[in-house]
């Protein structure tokens, strides 16, 4: 492991509440899924400097866009040639990076056990091809793994709108685009919001003690609060999907 992966290694527990989850379903998919001996591949779609694939057992794969917009800058969406020599640096698993939008995938169909895109298919409009074109990299046997904004209960209107959020889908509406493409798929609600999740939201400063120490405080109080919501569609931030293929 590298100094940056035990950092986050050791960060983890105090993390964002969605970070903490997600990482949890990730090792416990591929646990339930990798074979003995197995090599097992999985293509994290708009990762860039995501931390959710870190230190997981898996070859992964990077996929993600060029920057070239003033919005994609702001955000910090897309690779830039900065992000991929840091990314070379900072992680271990990282066998393979590819620069491409995944609307217009050129890889072969059934080349890697799992996919995950977190927070990302808001992002995209043609997300039925988006997921199209998923379902098709994942092997039989394989599953895909995504997380959203709740569009039951967080609505993308104006005056605190993302610029870039395409649509926010309910939970109806994300589990009917999986089903095409996929044989099954799961979405439950998670994440509760309120003041411990803004809490959690805010970038960690060691320069300012007081307010990492909010900050991680927010974290933990707000996992524990999330617990049980997987059917609460009001007040929680995420919808989380799995869809399997047979």
């Amino acid at each position: 492991m590298t100094t940056y992966e035990w950092m986050r290694w050791f960060t983890f527990p105090v993390m964002p509440t969605i970070l903490v989850t997600v990482r949890k379903d990730l090792k416990q998919l591929i646990k339930h899924h990798k074979k003995n001996n197995q090599t097992y591949t999985l293509l994290d779609v708009g990762g860039r400097k995501s931390p959710y694939t870190i230190n997981l057992k898996s070859d992964i794969a990077l996929l993600d866009i060029p920057q070239e917009s003033e919005t994609q800058e702001e955000l910090n969406l897309g690779f830039t040639s900065d992000i991929l020599t840091s990314i070379q640096k900072e992680r271990s698993n990282i066998k393979e990076v590819v620069i491409q939008d995944m609307t217009r995938s050129t890889l072969k169909d059934e080349t890697y056990d799992a996919v995950v895109s977190v927070e990302v298919i808001e992002h995209v409009e043609e997300d039925e091809l988006f997921v199209k074109n998923i379902a098709a990299v994942v092997k039989k046997g394989g599953w895909a793994y995504f997380t959203t904004p709740n569009g039951d209960y967080i609505k993308n209107e104006p005056p605190n709108n993302n610029p870039d959020h395409k649509r926010h889908y309910t939970r109806a509406e994300l589990q009917t685009l999986l089903e095409k493409y996929f044989d099954r798929a799961e979405v439950i609600y998670a994440v509760k919001t309120g003041k411990y999740r803004l809490w959690g939201l805010k970038r960690f400063d060691i320069k300012n003690p007081l307010k990492l120490l909010k900050s991680m405080i927010g974290n933990v109080l707000n996992r524990y609060e999330s617990k049980g919501l997987e059917s609460t569609s009001v007040k929680t931030a995420h919808l989380i999907a799995k869809a399997y293929k047979y």
